[in-house]
């Protein structure tokens, strides 16, 4: 699982088999010097104690407080395959029925420049446990996904709430997101989109809870 994560952060959109991936960057001394280099870099910036997910969860490989690519996400949650490559992907919401889960992208500064008019969602932290986040525009409450959101105790699925403060950083395109944790179904109003407030089971990091809850009086 994390090979995958690794092969597909790297080649995002190749659709040769994994073993294949793998093989060439085995045999690749450069590229792993260099990644060998990055790792070490980035791991020396580590500012979060990662948490491990709680059930069945904690066999995606992902951590409560981790920063993930997009890619790393999909290929944890079983969604990324030479079949549906990684980089193809461009939802704010992922459905990943292997794990009964939803996985919800979030980005918190939102320009006109980069996202269309229809989905300026107003995602944004109550407080520390407390997330406020809107459906995709087309949503309603009874539609199959929308009765999953709220029924989501008496269905027993899980969610998985990734967050990050704008699309681009300073390498580019494509910023990680934090993975603030599981959350659970408190309310909601409205529909299309549908407005559902969360609760955490793990605090935000106060730096990025911050950026978050300043979205609400931007």
């Amino acid at each position: 699982r994390f090979a995958r994560m690794l092969l597909y952060s790297i080649w995002p959109s190749r659709t040769d088999p994994i073993e294949q991936m793998f093989a060439e960057l085995q045999t690749d001394e450069r590229l792993r010097f260099e990644l060998r280099e990055i790792l070490q870099t980035r791991a020396d910036e580590i500012r979060h104690v990662p948490q491990p997910l709680g059930g069945d969860l904690w066999r995606t490989g992902l951590f409560a407080h981790a920063r993930y690519r997009r890619e790393e996400i999909l290929a944890a949650l079983d969604h990324a395959r030479p079949s549906r490559v990684p980089g193809n992907f461009r939802e704010g919401v992922l459905w990943a029925e292997e794990w009964n889960t939803d996985a919800f992208f979030v980005t918190l500064n939102k320009s006109e420049s980069e996202f269309a008019p229809s989905t300026m969602y107003e995602d944004y932290a109550i407080s520390p446990t407390l997330f406020h986040w809107e459906s995709q525009s087309t949503t309603t409450a009874a539609s199959p996904t929308g009765r999953r959101y709220i029924n989501q105790q008496e269905g027993g699925s899980h969610v998985l709430l990734f967050s990050r403060d704008r699309k681009n950083w300073e390498f580019g395109t494509g910023a990680p997101y934090t993975l603030l944790g599981t959350a659970h179904y408190v309310r909601h109003e409205g529909e299309a989109p549908i407005a559902i407030t969360y609760k955490l089971d793990h605090p935000i990091p106060t730096d990025h809870y911050q950026v978050a809850a300043a979205v609400q009086v931007s």
